[in-house]
């Protein structure tokens, strides 16, 4: 019996290959690769998507990220030393921004029960020196941004969300990733739930003119060719990758249908008395980038798993607190976080996953029989 994958790109791809094709041979035959058309047109198409007035398209999630930030800093908003609210329990990519910038990251603990912000611990983590909140929406789950918006306003902070894992998740109201802050982060990268075929990301935001001066960081720091007013880098979404996010797009809202019924089919399956199962407030509002269990004895439940031909991931085991890059930091106290980065294990989740895949994924963490 052959695995249960835990995410098979070139079977998802493969239900578009037609389409992606034809947008490939379409940007090959126009002979224009670099600030087109087709990235003028994913930018609107993804903005309208977002709820938003503005995209700019650039090389990668950590770049969107790196670049809002950097747009802050020229626009005399943010400024060195500067400190900016992040969760602890989050991919590296999100302090990279903050510390490659000059600005000094603020490690706070998440709800343990949803992974994200807990809005309790940002107020008590607000300090003089604070600027900003980056709200990170942790595998594809919102962070709690009415708390969090509410904190931003009372205190004169931004509010930047790191939307790499939650395209498409929505509030109550609708709204979805990327309307709810000053300006929001996405990633394109080929396993995110809308994957580009290589390294891809954007930023979304209602500031025209912020999204004018990312737009100019992106390209050299210039909007003229050979004119370059500010400092910028090379960090551009290319015609091709541009091209083929417009053709899986359109498929979103229905990759993330399924998503929802697999994640709901794990949900009640899942009955194990030492695996907890994710918290989320309705199933139609998060869009299950990662499905993330809990498990005391991770390391044995994953060869169990692996043992019946089911993969798995840990995303992620070493918190950026506890990474040699942020030595500094590994005096700070954050055991839930720690205790997340020892805990956490995702189990197959996409758009391909068959109700026989799911079937054996649940029964075979039935069959675990908690022993170390």
């Amino acid at each position: 019996m052959s695995d249960v994958p835990f995410l098979p790109l070139g079977q998802i791809n493969a239900r578009f290959a037609d389409e992606l094709k034809a947008a490939a041979a379409r940007v090959i035959d126009s002979g224009w690769y670099i600030l087109g058309d087709e990235l003028a047109a994913f930018e609107r198409e993804f903005a309208d998507y977002c709820g938003v007035a503005c995209a700019v398209g650039v090389g990668n999630g950590l770049d969107a990220l790196l670049l809002i930030l950097r747009a802050y800093k020229q626009l005399g908003i943010l400024h060195d030393g500067d400190e900016v609210i992040v969760p602890a329990n989050t991919f590296i990519a999100s302090f990279l921004a903050i510390s490659q910038n000059g600005l000094v990251p603020v490690p706070v603990e998440p709800d343990p029960l949803t992974f994200n912000l807990d809005p309790q611990r940002v107020a008590a983590a607000i300090g003089r020196r604070t600027r900003a909140i980056m709200a990170v929406h942790l595998y594809g789950q919102l962070a709690d941004m009415d708390a969090l918006g509410e904190l931003a306003r009372r205190h004169g902070l931004l509010l930047i969300e790191d939307a790499a894992q939650a395209h498409g998740a929505v509030d109550a109201q609708g709204r979805r990733a990327g309307a709810f802050g000053d300006a929001a982060a996405f990633s394109f990268f080929p396993t995110k739930n809308l994957g580009a075929l290589g390294d891809a990301g954007a930023v979304a935001t209602d500031d025209a003119q912020l999204a004018a001066c990312v737009a100019a960081q992106r390209n050299y720091g210039s909007v003229e060719k050979y004119v370059h007013p500010q400092q910028g880098v090379n960090s551009r979404l290319d015609e091709m990758q541009a091209a083929l996010l417009r053709v899986k797009l359109r498929y979103l809202d229905s990759d993330t249908a399924v998503r929802r019924r697999v994640a709901a089919r794990y949900r009640a399956g899942l009955r194990h008395p030492q695996i907890l199962v994710p918290s989320t407030p309705e199933e139609g509002r998060h869009v299950w980038h990662l499905f993330v269990v809990r498990c005391r004895l991770r390391a044995s439940l994953q060869r169990h798993l692996r043992a019946r031909g089911i993969q798995t991931q840990v995303h992620y085991p070493t918190a950026p607190h506890r990474q040699p890059a942020y030595a500094s930091l590994r005096v700070l106290s954050l055991p839930v976080t720690e205790r997340l980065q020892d805990e956490v294990l995702s189990l197959p989740m996409g758009p391909t996953l068959g109700d026989a895949d799911i079937d054996r994924v649940i029964a075979a963490c039935a069959s675990f029989d908690g022993s170390a």
